[in-house]
């Protein structure tokens, strides 16, 4: 769905959004122990629901790179004391509490950003990420992402999937507060289309 917000006006260089959209005021930032890299399609940096953008400014251990081919993986995981591929996959474990002692941003969570298709792309382009333990969420609460038709009920946008995943990860932290600027988006988007045109086609009959 094109973005009905956008067009030519001026855009927030920190969120992307059109600047009489901006949704700066909505982003408070939590801290997490495991560190996030988003992996971003470049088509996905364009969307005008850009979540995995979203997601990296409510975090304080969070980066977001764009591209397809990432050759700085090889000498950046080693950095890290563990690592793990958000991708479901034959292998693919639902994440579990990290230990108390884990250290600040010793654990990496790499997240691929885009479509299914897009997100295997990036997959393919970079073989050290099949190297990587899997995690995948387990079917869970129905996605707030109430303007995208997907035949996968258990479907949620990356933005929730990063805060369920690090909600699993690390209990004793509420990640709920990130989801904020993804909740007054998606009311935007409602607003730009028009009430009585997203009741005929978004909600359940």
């Amino acid at each position: 769905m094109p973005d009905q917000l956008s067009s030519t006006r001026l855009h927030c260089d920190r969120c992307l959004r059109p600047q009489s959209h901006c949704l700066c005021g909505y982003v408070s930032t939590v801290s997490n122990r495991t560190r996030v890299l988003v992996l971003q399609h470049p088509e996905e940096h364009k969307h005008a629901l850009n979540t995995g953008r979203l997601a990296v400014l409510g975090l304080e251990r969070a980066e977001l790179l764009v591209g397809e081919h990432f050759p700085q993986l090889v000498d950046m995981l080693p950095a890290f004391t563990s690592a793990f591929l958000l991708f479901p996959g034959e292998f693919a474990q639902p994440p579990q509490p990290l230990a108390c002692d884990v250290a600040n941003g010793s654990v990496l969570l790499i997240v691929p950003d885009g479509t299914w298709r897009k997100a295997r792309k990036i997959l393919y382009a970079n073989p050290v990420l099949n190297t990587l333990p899997r995690l995948s969420l387990e079917a869970g609460a129905p996605s707030r992402y109430r303007l995208r038709k997907t035949s996968v009920p258990a479907a949620v946008s990356t933005i929730e999937a990063i805060a369920r995943t690090l909600a699993a990860l690390e209990p004793e932290q509420d990640f709920n507060p990130i989801l904020r600027p993804f909740d007054a988006l998606i009311e935007q988007q409602i607003q730009a289309m028009g009430s009585d045109v997203y009741r005929r086609h978004h909600q359940p009959g």
